[in-house]
């Protein structure tokens, strides 16, 4: 066009001959002539046409790359998400201006010829032979649509790429019949509506739609002349007109497409020149893009939605086919998201652990009965800048979705699943069992699915505390997290027993392995994620039915075409009367347990903490009847014990499940919460004979509980127990689920 291009060390008179050959061509082409092969007229077999009939007739259009958004529950964004930001609009909502001004400086005949302009070939040759070069082209306004279907259809390949846009005979006349194609089925209207879709503007900009909000935060439709032609002067060379770069360079530029329209007479000379002494006046909008700009600090949980978008066979039989729709975008992708929980996750997440912590922070937060993720919030900001303590990895998944390698650690938190389980088996809340501090399972103890003992060394159990020995109960080994008691509970439910319960509630391993046959199982020595937990603990809330969580509501294409999003599938995990029996006790640990820091007073909630070996991981996860949350407390890389240490601006010199994760979980289920509540469906449960005088009488649990991590002291009703220990800490033992060893509460 008006720019002078190199002729690639041609001459004058070479560089006019093989435009003229391509002229020849699209006459040729024009007239429905068949032309040999490769012959006559000297073309190369490669980079050129084998033959005409091999040229396929119809025109290969494919939709449109544009943004997705992605919605909260409510209706609110949370992101917007593109390979390319382009929002399609119809001719109707394209400013008048616009359209006549990228006609008068693209293809000023557009409506006068056909295909191919054979008076602008003859007009282009002879400028280009009289300036020495190519100074002019003459492809018209539907060739650089063809051509720009073209590079769409290539996407990122770069090789396709390379292809669209090589500068060869064989890709010009390939163009040229797919050209006299699309004029045919499509009319003029529709090539000019297709044409300010696909064109890139520059700035990340491609289309019309996405280029009037960049640089004028406006809509196509509302366009002004000089606007307009400021636009249509940037489609030649993005680049050398940009206007945020080179303003001089774009207003020289717009005024050329200024003239060019009071010349055609599609405005007034007098409109014209007072467009032209208006100073250009941007109002660019900065682009927003990916998860990484997602709103509410939902990037993890916006990260999420796009991985099972990529991952979900609802979305695709293939990765190839998922990948493609989703590079395609123009999707609206209604989420689960509550813009309330969320924000009181991330309130949360943020409260207690900073940022620049070694130490990290997840909430999450399931509806129970539906497996709806309602929130998804860490104390690290999403985002690649390693600077400002940001992160992509996702602590609260597994690694498949974007989490650590293996997950952590979920310590004495396991420990209600054994006991539903047991509850299961038969074995009743009163089943009493008296041990010392330390007991020894001898190789054998424990039996497989398949019926073999486990292998391994025998395993060793240990208490915290000195004191941690005598008899318990159920309910009182519960809450004061006794590790003795869910070895030999495990040991009498059966592990394949206790293994098939975590896997009927939801129980997955952070590395996305099956579940060991270990025994050290119970102890909560298999790595999970907070969301597995959050889904495990909803369980509970939903009387023994798990549902697995589900991240999106809804999906519809740019079309109106709508998706079937996957639901939640539930099922029953245990009796109504066994996960009433677990509310009832674990009520107890935020009622005067371990978790009274976390308790909620106005309604019934209940809940479990635990911590594991040398408190490298500090869990709280508990619920009410309409809503789970897990909170995990800990290091990301490097396991950092919690032990006299500084987080979130506070000491500790020993980090509990009580102490830190508890406090977090009460403030986002504060913030979550509304004014409904709903309670436990009232049971009572036995209790059995320890020797204690005040046991209570089941409901409402224990009334008796020690600390969940460290045990210090085992407090009667109504004696207070200092700050410093309640929570404790673990176990012992490596936890590692080698049968080895002790693991925490």
């Amino acid at each position: 066009m008006g720019k002078k291009r190199s002729g690639g060390g041609l001459s004058p008179a070479q560089q006019a001959a093989k435009f003229l050959g391509v002229s020849v061509l699209a006459g040729a082409v024009m007239a429905g002539i068949a032309l040999p092969a490769a012959g006559a007229l000297g073309l190369a077999a490669k980079g050129s046409v084998e033959g005409f009939d091999e040229i396929p007739a119809n025109l290969k259009q494919p939709p449109l790359s544009q943004r997705t958004t992605i919605l909260d529950s409510e209706g609110g964004q949370i992101a917007t998400v593109y390979s390319r930001d382009r929002t399609v609009v119809p001719l109707k909502d394209i400013s008048p201006f616009m359209q006549k001004a990228i006609v008068a400086i693209e293809d000023a005949r557009f409506y006068q010829h056909g295909a191919v302009d054979m008076k602008g070939i003859l007009r282009a040759v002879n400028q280009n032979a009289q300036s020495g070069g190519v100074s002019q082209g003459a492809s018209t306004l539907t060739q650089q649509y063809v051509k720009n279907v073209f590079v769409e259809e290539a996407g990122d390949d770069p090789v396709k790429v390379a292809e669209a846009t090589q500068q060869t005979i064989g890709r010009k006349v390939k163009e040229l019949k797919y050209a006299i194609q699309v004029e045919k089925e499509l009319g003029k209207k529709r090539i000019l509506e297709n044409y300010l879709n696909i064109t890139f503007f520059g700035e990340q900009a491609y289309g019309i739609e996405a280029a009037s909000q960049r640089y004028f935060s406006k809509r196509a439709k509302d366009l002004t002349l000089d606007e307009a032609a400021l636009l249509a002067g940037i489609v030649q060379s993005p680049s050398r007109y940009d206007p945020v770069n080179d303003e001089e360079e774009a207003t020289k530029r717009r005024n050329t497409v200024l003239q060019r329209m009071a010349d055609k007479g599609d405005v007034s000379r007098d409109e014209a020149e007072k467009a032209k002494q208006r100073p250009i006046t941007l109002k660019v909008r900065t682009p927003r893009h990916g998860c990484i700009s997602a709103t509410q600090n939902a990037g993890f949980f916006c990260d999420y939605v796009e991985r099972v978008l990529l991952s979900d066979p609802a979305f695709g039989k293939t990765k190839k086919e998922r990948g493609k729709r989703w590079n395609r975008g123009g999707l609206t992708v209604r989420t689960t998201l509550s813009p309330r929980a969320q924000t009181a996750a991330s309130q949360a997440a943020t409260s207690k652990v900073y940022k620049t912590d070694k130490i990290a922070a997840s909430v999450v937060q399931v509806e129970p009965g539906t497996g709806r993720i309602l929130s998804m919030a860490q104390s690290r900001p999403y985002g690649l800048n390693q600077k400002n303590n940001e992160t992509t990895l996702n602590l609260a998944v597994d690694n498949a979705m974007g989490g650590t390698y293996a997950g952590f650690q979920v310590g004495s938190t396991f420990k209600p699943i054994t006991a539903a389980a047991a509850l299961e088996k038969g074995i009743k809340p009163d089943q009493v069992y008296k041990t010392p501090r330390k007991i020894t399972f001898p190789p054998g103890s424990f039996s497989t699915c398949g019926g073999k003992s486990t292998p391994g060394s025998p395993w060793s159990v240990q208490n915290e505390l000195a004191s941690e020995k005598g008899a318990f109960d159920m309910t009182s080994a519960l809450g004061k997290s006794i590790n003795t008691y869910f070895g030999k509970l495990e040991q009498q439910a059966g592990l394949c027993d206790t293994i098939r319960m975590a896997q009927k509630m939801g129980y997955i391993r952070g590395n996305n392995k099956p579940l060991s046959e270990e025994a050290s199982t119970t102890l909560g020595s298999q790595e999970s994620t907070p969301l597995a937990m959050a889904s495990v603990y909803a369980t509970f809330a939903n009387r023994g039915n798990y549902c697995t969580p589900v991240a999106i509501d809804a999906v519809t294409s740019a079309d109106g075409t709508k998706y079937q999003a996957p639901k939640a599938k539930c099922g029953a995990a245990m009796s109504q009367n066994t996960a009433d029996t677990v509310n009832q006790m674990l009520k107890g640990v935020v009622e005067d347990g371990t978790g009274t820091k976390a308790g909620l007073s106005d309604r019934d909630n209940a809940g479990k903490t635990g911590t594991t070996d040398e408190r490298k991981d500090a869990w709280f996860v508990g619920y009410t009847p309409n809503l789970s949350t897990a909170v995990w407390v800990g290091s990301d890389s490097t396991k950092i014990p919690m032990s006299n240490i500084t987080i979130g601006g506070q000491f500790y010199d020993k980090v509990c499940g009580g102490c830190l994760p508890g406090p977090i979980w009460r403030t986002a289920m504060v913030g979550a919460l509304g004014t409904e509540k709903p309670a436990f469906v009232p049971i009572d449960v036995p209790r059995g004979d320890t020797g204690e005088k005040d046991k209570g009488k089941g409901k409402g649990g224990d009334k008796d509980k020690g600390d969940d991590g460290g045990h210090h002291g085992r407090p009667t009703p109504r004696i207070s127990i200092p700050p410093d220990l309640i929570g404790g800490n673990a176990n012992g033992g490596n936890g590692h689920g080698g049968g080895r060893g002790r693991n925490h509460h």
